[in-house]
């Protein structure tokens, strides 16, 4: 999916297609974070005015472009994990044997299906440090471009975490619930007071909180 076009991507999401859904559109969006902060970096780097921090913006040039392909790839693998469950669902049910393995695979299903985004949801947090460092103390003509990395990286973890939070209902490994549970609810949390501390750092956003 990655090398679709943006249209061709846009019109089969539109579809009456399952896939690509919410966790590859999240996974979409954390790339692009990733992108811009990449960006604002780059705009940064070599500029007189931002000697002082060139060391810094150099630093995060790899980091980025390494979860920008993470992420692009993540968009074909949170379609792939989908596809696990529905197979699993084809799969008879005639006998109590065919039941039992119908169910497990269904299961397992289920648990890729949560892992893929929860992967997703901790990539684009990850893009959110240095998204701060852009706003901060990146080239200030592209603050923007910095903010739209904040917001879209925020979108992308909880989004993702949206699809985490449903497959998990479903599944009936109370202790991989628990444990996935406790790791959402604290990757949330931390990703919605990071969006607000960065927003509120800059006038340009301060007004949107």
């Amino acid at each position: 999916m990655k090398n679709m076009t943006i249209e061709a991507f846009a019109q089969l999401t539109a579809s009456n297609e399952p896939v690509p859904g919410g966790g590859s559109i999240s996974a979409l969006a954390g790339a692009l974070a990733a992108a811009l902060a990449e960006m604002v970096a780059g705009l940064t780097i070599s500029k007189k005015k931002y000697a002082e921090v060139e060391d810094e913006m150099k630093a995060v040039v790899a980091p980025m472009r390494k979860l920008q392909e993470q992420l692009l790839l993540d968009i074909q693998r949170d379609s792939e994990s989908f596809d696990l469950y529905m197979q699993a669902l084809t799969l008879p049910k005639e006998t109590e044997e065919e039941k039992a393995a119908r169910t497990a695979a269904m299961q397992e299903g289920l648990k890729a299906a949560v892992k893929v985004p929860l992967s997703v949801a901790n990539a684009a947090y990850e893009i959110l440090p240095v998204a701060e460092l852009m706003v901060n103390k990146g080239n200030q003509t592209a603050v923007t471009d910095a903010l739209v990395a904040t917001m879209l990286a925020r979108t992308a973890a909880l989004g993702a975490l949206f699809n985490v939070k449903i497959n998990l209902q479903s599944i009936k490994d109370e202790a991989f619930v628990a444990e996935t549970s406790k790791e959402v609810e604290v990757l949330e949390r931390k990703t919605v007071d990071f969006e607000k501390k960065i927003l509120a750092a800059t006038e340009v956003a301060a007004d949107v909180l």
